[in-house]
C-alpha cells in the first residue's frame, strides 16, 4: 500500500471540500454486499443493448476505427443527433455548429457549468433533484440555489421563476429537467411556453436536461428549445432511451456561438469520445428499428408504473403519477413514520429492499422515498411484497 505524504492532507481545492460524493450511489454501494438484497436505487435500464446497435459498435473495432476523431463528435453522429432531434422533437440544428458529442449527458452537464460559472455565480435548481447537479456547481465556483418546487406538482411555474428571478440577481443558469428525475413530472407546451415568456426577458442560460424525453408516457415531450432556442442548451444521449448507460455519449445542442465556447472545455477534458460508442450511437439515432426498440421499452416502462401506483396506493403511499422517466416519487405514509433516512435504512434492514431516501434530491424531497423501476416486473413484484411486509410489521408494531 502506497502511503501519502502528510504534507499533502491539504493540497485539495476548498471547492472540492464542498463535495460529497453521488447519495445515491453511495447508499447503493453499501448495501451491495447484503445477502438476498433487492436493490431498487439506479437508474439504470435492464433491457439489454439492441442487437443492431451492438453490431454497429463490433463493426467499427473491426474496421480498426481506433484513432482520434475531433472533439465535438464524428460528422456522421453529430448528423444522426441532428435528424433525431428534428424528426422527434422538431428542433433544428446544424450538425457542424450546433451539436457537440460528450462522454454521457453528466459530462455535457459539467463541461457548460465548467464553461459558463464565475465564482459566485448562481444555478437554478428546482427540486426534488438529481443531487450531481448541485455539486457540479459547486465544483465549477458557482452557488446552487435550490428552489422547492414539491407543492406545484414537482414543476416550476412562471410566478415562482418570477419571483425567484426577482430576489437574485446573480442566476446566471436554469438548470430544467424534463421528464424529472426523481419525480417523473413532465411539463406541458403552455408550461414550458410560460416559463420561457419569463426567461426570455433576461440573459439567463437555461440548461435543458432531457435526457429522458424518450420516455415520456402521455403527451409528447415538450423540449425549452421550442420556444427559447436562443439561450438553451439542450442536453440528451442515448444511454435511458436505448439502455447504452456503458457506452457514455450525450449531446448538446444550441446556438453555434454557445456550442463553439463549450467545446474549448470540451476538448480539454476529455479530447474525443471513443470511435466505437459513437458508431453504436449514431445506429441508434440514425436508425428506424431504434424508435421501436424505444417504443418496446417504454411500454414495458408503463406497465410496471401502473403496477406500483397500484401497489404503493393500496399501501397508503401518495404521489404524482409519474408520467416520464422511470422513478417513482412516493410519499411515506404518516404512520410509518416521515423521516425518509431512517425508513430507507430499516427497510433494508428488515426486508433487505433498497430504495433511495427523498431527502437527497434536496429540498421538498423530506419524508419521500424515491424507487426505480428500470427492473423486472418479477424484481418489481418480489419488491412490493417485501413493502408490504415492512408496512404491516411496523403497523403492528405501532398499535
Amino acid at each position: 500500500m502506497v502511503e501519502t505524504n502528510p504534507a499533502l492532507a491539504n493540497i485539495f481545492s476548498d471547492r472540492l471540500q464542498q463535495v460529497v460524493p453521488s447519495p445515491i450511489h453511495t447508499f447503493s454501494e453499501q448495501v451491495s454486499h447484503l445477502p438476498n438484497i433487492l436493490k431498487l436505487t439506479i437508474g439504470e435500464p435492464d433491457f439489454p443493448v439492441p442487437d443492431h446497435i451492438k453490431a454497429a459498435a463490433v463493426a467499427a473495432i473491426e474496421a480498426d476505427d481506433s484513432h482520434y476523431s475531433v472533439s465535438a463528435g464524428s460528422l456522421a453522429l453529430r448528423q444522426a443527433a441532428q435528424q433525431f432531434l428534428a424528426e422527434r422533437y422538431q428542433l433544428n440544428y446544424n450538425a457542424t455548429t450546433e451539436i457537440l458529442t460528450t462522454v454521457g449527458a453528466t459530462e455535457g452537464l459539467f463541461t457548460i457549468l465548467s464553461a459558463v460559472l464565475n465564482p459566485g455565480d448562481e444555478v437554478l435548481i428546482p427540486t426534488p433533484a438529481y443531487p450531481v447537479y448541485a455539486e457540479m456547481t459547486h465544483l465549477n465556483g458557482g452557488e446552487p440555489l435550490l428552489v422547492d418546487v414539491s407543492q406545484d406538482d414537482f414543476i416550476l411555474t412562471p410566478q415562482r421563476l418570477r419571483a425567484v428571478l426577482a430576489t437574485h440577481p446573480r442566476i446566471k443558469v436554469l438548470l430544467l429537467t424534463n421528464p424529472s428525475n426523481p419525480t417523473g413530472a413532465t411539463y406541458t407546451a403552455a408550461e414550458m411556453q410560460a416559463l420561457a415568456d419569463v426567461l426570455k426577458e433576461t440573459s439567463v442560460l437555461v440548461i435543458s436536461d432531457e435526457i429522458y424525453s424518450e420516455l415520456q408516457y402521455e403527451g409528447e415531450h415538450v423540449s425549452m428549445a421550442t420556444y427559447l432556442s436562443q439561450q438553451t442548451i439542450v442536453v440528451n444521449g442515448v444511454s435511458k432511451s436505448h439502455a447504452m448507460t456503458g457506452y457514455r455519449i450525450g449531446i448538446l445542442a444550441g446556438p453555434a456561438a454557445l456550442i463553439a465556447q463549450i467545446n474549448k472545455v470540451h476538448g480539454f477534458v476529455i479530447m474525443t469520445p471513443s470511435n466505437p460508442a459513437m458508431a453504436a450511437a449514431t445506429e441508434a439515432f440514425n436508425c428506424a428499428r431504434s424508435l421501436a426498440d424505444t417504443q418496446r421499452m417504454k411500454a414495458a416502462y408503463q406497465a410496471r408504473r401502473d403496477f406500483l401506483v397500484t401497489e404503493l396506493t393500496a399501501l397508503g403511499f401518495d404521489m404524482v403519477r409519474p408520467n416520464g422517466a422511470f422513478y417513482i416519487f412516493a410519499k411515506i405514509p404518516a404512520d410509518l413514520g416521515q423521516d425518509d433516512v431512517v425508513f430507507a435504512n430499516e427497510l433494508v434492514a428488515r426486508e433487505r429492499l433498497a430504495v433511495v431516501a427523498g431527502s437527497v434530491f434536496g429540498p421538498g424531497g423530506e419524508g419521500y422515498i424515491r424507487i426505480s423501476y428500470a427492473a423486472s416486473m418479477a424484481m418489481l413484484v418480489d419488491a412490493m411484497s417485501r413493502l408490504k411486509s415492512f408496512a404491516t410489521s411496523a403497523r403492528a408494531t405501532a398499535v
